[in-house]
């Protein structure tokens, strides 16, 4: 029997131009908003996180506390500093040791990788409009929703069907 799923791939949302590294940039306010626009986004979807993975870098972490914020959520993430500088393989390689028992998970990362991991991941029979969307482009705060059918372990390129796509701009 297989288990419909829902992934969550985010952009993390606009950062400052400068920071003490690349790694510790912090989200501007308009960042702050845009992310608090799509989880509010996500919350109208019916959508709640069972759990996230969430890169170390500054700018992810804040991505994900004003998602949390914009989508009424309270769920820690899972902070992991391998998706900072990720492939989308490395990307599809942590998801695949996801349990079960979680039905719907959040990525928070950074691109070219999330752009590709959502270009990867679509079988192309989503929504024409929203394939389009995705394809042309994913900005600062993108958020793509992805329907799944089957067990996170088996989760590889080409099998899961795009249902939304959102960027957020609050």
């Amino acid at each position: 029997m297989s288990v419909s799923r829902r992934l969550v791939v985010v952009r993390h949302a606009k950062a400052e131009q400068g920071g003490p590294t690349d790694f510790e940039r912090a989200l501007t306010p308009r960042g702050r908003a845009d992310a608090a626009d799509a989880g509010a986004w996500l919350a109208r979807q019916g959508f709640t996180p069972d759990r996230a993975l969430v890169s170390a870098a500054t700018r992810a972490r804040e991505t994900w506390a004003s998602l949390t914020e914009g989508g009424g959520w309270d769920l820690a993430p899972d902070v992991d500093r391998g998706l900072y500088a990720a492939e989308p393989d490395t990307v599809v390689d942590l998801i695949t040791r996801v349990d079960d028992a979680v039905q719907a998970l959040v990525v928070i990362g950074h691109n070219p990788t999330m752009a590709s991991l959502a270009q990867l991941l679509g079988d192309g029979e989503g929504d024409p409009e929203l394939e389009n969307e995705l394809l042309s482009g994913f900005p600062t705060s993108a958020t793509a929703v992805f329907s799944y059918d089957g067990s996170w372990a088996d989760l590889a390129e080409g099998v899961a069907r795009l249902v939304g796509y959102h960027v957020g701009r609050g």
